[in-house]
């Protein structure tokens, strides 16, 4: 008669022996997570670190869409191969492999017809950003931020990963927020050093998808 207080003990033990290890992960992952998102920031802030004591230069708005996309990524990666065959699953990964697209096309094009040249003074700019020549071959004849494009296909390709978090959609709406704001003040650069003939590249192409946007 004493034996099923017993076993309702054992169970009891056992389901608190199961609540404790999963928050035992849960509380490594979070540590983890904060620990990588802290080196990273501190990473990306260095790189940065001219653009970001130029508040309005297109660096200064590029950094925080990097770290929006950073907590968006840590916040999901463990839901990146989970269902590899849903609908969300090959949505993600269709935006993410037109982000690799367009992160390669783009960069070719940029350091072979660019032409980045130290003449151009500009310590916001990454070296390969100083280009001399207006470059609209290639995608560039398509949009006018293919690398940017890039990143906004790798946010809204990690967002699709959990479409369900809150905190996901905030951040993939800041990190696009942020990257039009990054785009926008690229081509007031732009326009100072190449004049009218970038207005008028302006007027035929897209932002970042080609005939879209």
């Amino acid at each position: 008669m004493h034996a099923q207080p017993q076993v309702f003990e054992g169970w009891r033990d056992r389901g608190s022996g199961l609540a404790d290890k999963w928050i035992g992960s849960i509380t490594l992952l979070s540590s983890l997570n904060i620990f990588l998102f802290v080196a990273i920031s501190l990473a990306l802030a260095y790189v940065s670190r001219k653009p970001l004591r130029v508040p309005g230069s297109h660096g200064f708005y590029r950094f925080f869409a990097w770290e929006a996309i950073l907590a968006l990524f840590l916040s999901n990666v463990g839901k990146w191969f989970r269902d590899p065959f849903s609908a969300l699953q090959i949505i993600s990964w269709i935006l993410l492999f037109c982000s690799i697209y367009l992160l390669i096309s783009g960069s070719q094009i940029l350091f072979t017809a660019g032409k980045p040249s130290r003449e151009r003074k500009d310590e916001t700019l990454f070296p390969f950003e100083k280009t001399t020549s207006l470059v609209t071959s290639g995608i560039f004849k398509y949009v006018r931020h293919p690398l940017y494009g890039a990143t906004l296909f790798l946010a809204w390709g990690i967002f699709f990963k959990d479409p369900a978090s809150f905190a996901g959609v905030v951040l993939c709406v800041a990190a696009t927020y942020l990257l039009v704001a990054t785009a926008k003040a690229d081509e007031r650069e732009c326009i100072r050093f190449f004049g009218a003939d970038y207005e008028k590249y302006m007027k035929r192409t897209k932002m970042f998808v080609p005939f879209v946007f």
